[in-house]
């Protein structure tokens, strides 16, 4: 993708060696439930169904709302409920997305991390801070027309922002949590009841997951939620960060997070206070296990899809896109990522060749951050 007009956008389809399915599981219809769209190596298939990258009406105007975008009709590069492709058993890794967004809305990242061999489940938060999200009062007999839709909740005049953004992030962590709760029992062959009653075979998931190599990842707001998350549960043995929010979590958890934390910034969004908090991760950790990089000409929703579905111009006014061509910059962010997973859950792949990129050793990155910090 050069910097051509809009006959080009799309979501890039994933570059690693699987097909990529996506099927959607609700367990448990009321808003305690957990709710999660599902990325994994699927069985190839040429006439595959792809889904649309905004699920349906509901979501469109809760983002249309926050974000003042088009829906357009884009479709996300997986084949939705297609077959599970068997190969031993895959890593897995629960994504939490940013304010403002939801499920689908990183699968540019979600799909190259199935490609590459990965059960990826991104959860979609019931916490007031999606854009847009449904659940049922009553188990619902025809899932597409009883649903309770919940939108985006604006701080309220006079507000304090902390009590909601460090609720709000606890609430996040549990249902990251949750979701792979959900995907431990779908592995152990319990059969689970899905409320949207998918075509996906769900059981043909059992035995498919290796439930000793776990990461958690997350952008912005759902960066904070990794670090909530390892803090809440040692069975994520690394997370990732992407852009990080740092202000809803708890000064004290930051000597209590003992897993690998790997920070992927943008250039246009962090400040030297949000910086200093992740720098607070470096010095509670006596090893080398913290790591940050950036990412020249990036912006902060250089990590959602939008930055592939705006055109140059009007991705630049809406901050939408930054001045690094969006496929470079997303082709470092999930190779940096699949190098440090493969590091930290002990992986036998060629992930490793993109280690120097962990180390910020690439002419589009700079190591730590470009921004200065408070001494």
């Amino acid at each position: 993708m050069g910097n051509s007009c809009s006959n080009n956008l799309g979501i890039p389809p994933a570059k690693g060696p699987n097909a990529v399915g996506c099927s959607d599981f609700m367990m448990d219809h009321t808003v305690e439930g957990t709710f999660f769209r599902l990325y994994y190596p699927c069985v190839a298939s040429d006439n595959a169904e792809k889904p649309d990258w905004i699920p349906c009406k509901g979501y469109f105007y809760g983002l249309a709302d926050f974000m003042k975008i088009n829906r357009g009709s884009f479709k996300i590069p997986a084949a939705l409920n297609g077959s599970y492709k068997q190969n031993g058993k895959y890593p897995v890794v629960i994504f939490s997305h940013g304010l403002g967004a939801f499920r689908t809305l990183y699968s540019a990242i979600c799909t190259e991390l199935a490609s590459q061999g990965f059960i990826v489940a991104s959860v979609e938060h019931r916490d007031e801070s999606a854009s847009a999200t449904y659940f049922y009062h009553q188990k619902p007999q025809e899932p597409e027309k009883d649903e309770e839709w919940m939108y985006y909740r604006s701080l309220k005049p006079g507000e304090s922002e902390f009590p909601l953004r460090n609720k709000q992030v606890k609430q996040r962590a549990d249902e990251c949590i949750k979701a792979l709760d959900t995907l431990i029992q779908i592995n152990s062959g319990k059969k689970m009841e899905n409320v949207l009653q998918t075509e996906f075979d769900w059981t043909t998931l059992e035995n498919s997951m290796d439930l000793c190599r776990i990461a958690v990842m997350g952008h912005s707001f759902g960066g904070a939620t990794v670090i909530e998350a390892l803090c809440k549960d040692v069975n994520f043995k690394c997370g990732i960060a992407l852009d990080a929010w740092m202000f809803p979590l708890d000064d004290e958890i930051y000597a209590r997070v003992k897993q690998p934390i790997f920070f992927i910034n943008s250039e246009k969004f962090q400040w030297a206070g949000n910086i200093s908090r992740m720098r607070k991760l470096d010095s509670s950790s006596t090893s080398m296990q913290r790591k940050m990089i950036t990412i020249k000409g990036t912006v902060h929703q250089s990590f959602p899809d939008f930055t592939f579905l705006t055109g140059n111009w009007i991705g630049k006014i809406l901050k939408l896109k930054g001045e690094l061509d969006p496929q470079v910059g997303i082709d470092l962010c999930n190779r940096a990522s699949l190098a440090f997973l493969q590091r930290h859950l002990g992986l036998d792949k060629d992930f490793n060749q993109w280690d120097h990129l962990i180390e910020g050793k690439d002419h589009n990155l700079i190591p730590g951050t470009n921004v200065t910090e408070i001494s």
